[in-house]
């Protein structure tokens, strides 16, 4: 019997941005690996897996695209009875798929019931080829791993050579005798040796000090040049790596003919890839034993996808609550029904909940044996991911880039994700758990009149102060080995001391709207309700050269419950005089900027003006969000108009709002509400308007329309206060996310989780170090200097 489908017009072979989901199941872990292998649709290029499951299946029920093909791939046995080979030089194996496994693959017809059908038929042919030589969806992520964005700049473009003359000091330094890390500087030719790097490299920083001297920004790495016109080109003014489009001819002015160079050094990237690869959590015990993995249901690790630690330590994080697991591990029920199961956030997570809480996927590598040469113990491959990191970060100006991101910035993004992405009932938004209200009091300093006004959130982020410790100068210490930080220079504190801190009064300079004094108010933040989740983010930085620079500050915080009672907001009180209403709307601003991170993005150099705008489109919590906010909108005109902060006698943003940006954000899924109230704050700039909605996604927005009050929907009158105002207020630490590095946008994230492990008599603390699991020794170190706690509601 022949298939009747082998002709279908939409028969075409994938075109090269098409995505070829060949590697994994779109709606399970399943991949190619297993027994019953992948089918491929020869029609849209999902993949369904072929075994027990049979998600492929469901595909063709759905969309009724009959053909696919099937794919299995078994490991080849390779026999070793040698010691790997050592590396002696910087490069790339050649090894490819076809060294390393044998495929198999078939064509099946679903329709005609045909598991076997000739692939030489109709259009099938080119089909099949096109599917096979195509780069799959995690083989496009994986290429794109480790790739920078590097881009020239005014002084790569505008360089200005001095007269070609014959370079001083050949081979090395014009100022020490280093003949290694040299750096050429592309303007007057002067050779000068780069900063000591990691791995070894030495340097003394004499290019740095030559561009500082002279005022020549722009330098190249001689032995990172090759012969297709590549090297490493750095701009000193920029403190940027960048390209030279003219390098070729910059570098012939002083004599150097690329035509036969080849790379001798590491570039930067290589260094970078291989700093980040080495950063190593304690993976043995005191005695220097391997710690043992842990395999099962919810023991199942994360592949690191190239600078993916800090999604999959947030994502081990989450899934590893009740809450979420409730929400997304569904194992009895039949998937979401979708056209493109890769591209819905909903099914994504459910196959994410379903591979870390199954245990279908945990179990050791079977391709790792151990043996004299390689004595560790067999971890587990770990599941990869991408489909949701793509969804994750699509239209992100950083999380859809490859670079190593902020942690505790990608757990609130995900957050606003999820409540976005809908949860028909009887389906809850797990966000909800995290969600409460702080209470802002305002008294002024004359009168003693109060106001108070409470907000929405989801999380605190916790300012953690800076105590050195007093140290004696050696008599041999250099001033280059003082100006370096450890983790012994910092005074421990308390998480009760940061919460103190936290919620303490402080005074802002406002004039009251009601005796008219300049005096000032005292402001203090307190907790109206309490969540059933507090996730907390420890602010250990310093602003070093306007760079905010991560300090190792021990923070102690305890396994024991702890109460909250004392930071909790007395509401007002019978004996307090309000702030008139009508007074207080028409001159006290509607919008107060957070002192702290004012005062730290001043200190940075940003304009009063600028910091205000940021901090009010940001959500006025976090300096890091609007430096970042800043950076983004540095080129927009009108970056140095005062904001309108809701000081206007006139009616403050009482503008009405333009019905066609309207429907523009309402095309985007914002409410018609939500629209007006974000395009009043943001003075009807659509861009700054998505920001501001992006930053505010509980705002119920504004139901005023030419002046006149429309019918606001029942829920928004009625609508519940998140969180439990009830006593007594405790919690216990669940699980953190750490970090190691000087950068949070550098360096490595892991999870340390309490759960309990079989045939153990109490919780234990699990670390997830990527495809790693295993349970955690030396926590209460860790904990110190933790990035990201969560607490749980008893």
């Amino acid at each position: 019997m022949e298939c009747i489908h082998v002709n279908a017009a939409e028969l075409q072979p994938p075109r090269p941005n098409q995505s070829v989901y060949r590697d994994d199941c779109t709606q399970c872990f399943d991949s190619i690996d297993d027994p019953a292998g992948l089918d491929v649709c020869l029609y849209c290029f999902n993949g369904g897996c072929a075994g027990e499951r049979n998600h492929a299946l469901l595909h063709y029920e759905g969309l009724t695209h009959p053909l696919v093909l099937n794919i299995k791939r078994t490991r080849r046995k390779l026999n070793r009875d040698e010691p790997p080979q050592k590396i002696s030089k910087l490069a790339i194996a050649a090894e490819t798929e076809a060294d390393r496994y044998d495929t198999v693959t078939q064509v099946k017809c679903y329709a005609c019931k045909i598991d076997d059908v000739d692939r030489t038929s109709g259009q099938l042919a080119a089909v099949v080829d096109g599917i096979m030589k195509a780069n799959t969806f995690a083989r496009q992520a994986e290429v794109e791993a480790w790739e920078q964005e590097v881009t020239p700049c005014e002084h790569t473009l505008c360089l200005e050579q001095e007269a070609p003359r014959q370079i001083q000091s050949q081979g090395h330094c014009s100022m020490c005798d280093l003949k290694g890390n040299l750096w050429l500087c592309l303007q007057c030719g002067n050779l000068g040796c780069g900063r000591a790097q990691f791995g070894g490299a030495g340097g003394n920083s004499h290019g740095l000090a030559h561009a500082d001297s002279t005022n020549h920004p722009v330098a190249v790495k001689l032995g990172s040049i090759t012969s297709e016109g590549t090297a490493d080109i750095y701009c000193y003014s920029c403190n940027e790596e960048r390209v030279d489009t003219e390098l070729t001819a910059h570098l012939a002015h002083w004599g150097i003919d690329i035509a036969g160079r080849e790379k001798t050094e590491k570039s930067m990237t290589e260094l970078q890839i291989e700093q980040n690869l080495r950063w190593e959590f304690s993976m043995t015990t005191e005695d220097g034993k391997e710690l043992k993995p842990l395999f099962g249901k919810g023991f199942t690790g994360l592949k690191n996808l190239g600078n993916s630690c800090y999604l999959a330590s947030i994502l081990q994080c989450l899934l590893s609550l009740p809450v979420f697991e409730h929400r997304y591990h569904q194992p009895n029920d039949t998937p979401p029904a979708s056209q493109s199961p890769a591209e819905d956030l909903e099914t994504q997570l459910r196959k994410l909940a379903d591979g870390l809480l199954s245990g279908r996927y945990s179990h050791p590598d079977t391709d790792v044996i151990a043996s004299e040469y390689s004595p560790e113990i067999p971890h587990q491959k770990g599941l990869a991911p991408a489909m949701l990191k793509h969804l994750i970060g699509r239209g992100h100006e950083e999380f859809s880039t490859m670079r190593q991101q902020d942690a505790f910035e990608l757990l609130l993004h995900l957050f606003k994700q999820i409540t976005r992405s809908g949860h028909p009932p009887p389906l809850q938004d797990p966000v909800k758990a995290f969600q409460f209200v702080m209470e802002q009091r305002l008294q002024c300093l004359s009168c003693k009149k109060v106001r108070y006004r409470s907000d929405e959130q989801d999380n605190i982020s916790i300012p953690v102060p800076v105590r050195r410790k007093a140290k004696k100068p050696e008599a041999h210490q250099t001033p280059q080995a003082d100006k370096s930080i450890k983790n012994d220079d910092f005074e421990s504190v308390t998480l009760e001391e940061c919460l103190d801190i936290f919620t303490s009064v402080e005074v802002v300079e406002l004039t009251c709207p009601s005796c008219g004094s300049k005096d000032g108010f005292s402001k203090r933040m307190a907790f109206k309700t309490f969540p059933e989740l507090l996730a907390v983010n420890a602010r250990r930085f310093e602003i070093v050269n306007w760079v905010p620079t991560k300090l190792d500050i021990p923070v102690i915080v305890g396994d024991a419950p702890f109460a909250l009672d004392t930071y909790k907001s007395l509401g007002h009180q019978n004996h307090e005089e309000l702030l008139p209403e009508d007074i207080s709307t028409a001159a006290m601003p509607s919008f107060i900027p957070n002192e702290g991170a004012l005062g730290q993005l001043e200190q940075m150099g940003f304009s009063r003006v600028r910091c205000e705008k940021a901090l009010h489109a940001t959500g006025n919590s976090d300096a890091d969000a609007a430096m970042n906010w800043l950076f983004a909108h540095m080129e927009d005109p009108d970056i140095d108009a005062p904001v309108d902060l809701g000081r206007s006698t006139s009616g403050g943003n009482a503008t009405t709002a333009d019905p066609e940006k309207i429907e523009m954000l309402g095309n985007m899924g914002f409410s018609p509400p939500q629209a007006r109230k974000a395009l009043k704050e943001t003075s009807g700039d659509v861009e700054r308007a998505v920001d501001w909605l992006f930053n505010h996604p509980d705002d119920q927005g504004d139901f005023e329309v030419e002046g006149r009050s429309t019918d606001a929907p029942a829920m928004s009158q009625e609508k519940e206060v998140p969180g439990s105002d009830k006593s007594p207020a405790n919690f216990q630490l669940a699980s953190i996310v750490c970090h190691k590095g000087n950068s949070i946008h550098a360096g490595h994230y892991v999870a340390f989780i309490r759960k309990e492990i079989p045939n153990d008599t109490a919780d234990a603390w699990v670390l997830f170090n990527d495809e790693k699991v295993v349970k955690a020794v030396d926590v209460d170190e860790m904990k110190k200097f933790a990035y990201v706690y969560f607490f749980k509601h008893l």
